[in-house]
């Protein structure tokens, strides 16, 4: 089981660690999993007991300009890593103005992620600063536990406003109430709202428009036939949705939300290279 990775381009670099910061926000600690041509975070918190779940997924050739690996069987050409992603953001602070960043597996009291930050240097010869980053290796037997999420079968999916805008909106309303209700319908509307014994507000946003995934392949079953003004909606904890929009660095190119009408919402947002999914369970 080996891997090995390396980045020189300045813009790769600062673009992974951007997505690292991310995932650091969404969880504490995380699986990471390699193959040939993608690298997975995965967060598997048991959504049915209340926990978040989280699926990032990177094509490693618009990141890295060396990269080799060899999985724990020819049949099985894959690595699972258990790892603490704010450690691994940390390490990649001090690359900011790096002229190349190695990352390799090592086993030598305990596997370890080695980071190797070369830095330029006045003198001819160059400044190494290495970081050891503790991982567990996940035996082969568990791998099951982290496959890709399904899609569930929403009653309503709709692009979410603009990530900053709905950041205000929601960090004003955490300060009411520990809950939201996010709802939406197949008209390009979508309501953010708070109901305490005192107050109820309610921001609206309109015209955001549907993703057309029901033409593509006939996956949207619950929503065909669906009224098209009738709301769909789920409560759900707001710190959980705040975590989301707080730790976004990734600027997405689209942004889309798939509601279950009070069971889950499952966000996923897209980059050209780099695609995150976030499920936060619906409060009973």
């Amino acid at each position: 089981m080996r891997f090995r990775a390396k980045i020189v381009d300045l813009a790769c670099l600062n673009h992974f660690s951007r997505v690292i910061n991310t995932i650091a926000k969404l969880a504490k600690s995380c699986t990471l999993r390699l193959t040939e041509s993608k690298l997975y975070f995965i967060l598997s918190d048991r959504v049915a007991n209340g926990g978040v779940s989280m699926w990032g997924e990177l094509c490693q050739g618009n990141f890295f300009d060396e990269y080799q690996m060899e999985g724990v069987a020819v049949d099985h050409n894959e690595i699972y890593l258990e790892l603490m992603p704010e450690n691994l953001s940390r390490a990649l602070k001090t690359a900011q103005s790096a002229k190349a960043v190695k990352i390799k597996l090592t086993n030598k009291h305990s596997p370890c992620l080695r980071v190797a930050v070369e830095l330029p240097s006045l003198s001819s010869s160059s400044r190494i600063v290495t970081h050891d980053i503790p991982v567990k290796v996940i035996p082969r037997r568990l791998w099951n536990d982290f496959r890709e999420p399904s899609v569930p079968d929403f009653d309503v999916s709709i692009y979410l406003p603009a990530l900053k805008t709905m950041k205000n909106i929601v960090e004003r309303m955490k300060n009411i109430s520990n809950c939201i209700v996010i709802e939406a319908n197949l008209s390009g509307e979508m309501n953010l709202k708070i109901e305490t014994d005192v107050v109820s507000v309610t921001t609206h946003f309109k015209d955001l428009g549907n993703p057309p995934w029901a033409s593509e392949d006939g996956c949207q079953s619950s929503a065909q036939g669906r009224d098209l003004q009738s709301m769909a909606e789920a409560r759900i904890d707001i710190k959980k949705l705040q975590q989301l929009l707080v730790g976004q660095q990734v600027n997405p190119t689209k942004a889309l939300c798939n509601i279950v009408s009070k069971r889950i919402v499952h966000f996923i947002l897209l980059h050209e290279d780099v695609s995150l999914q976030y499920f936060i369970p619906a409060l009973v």
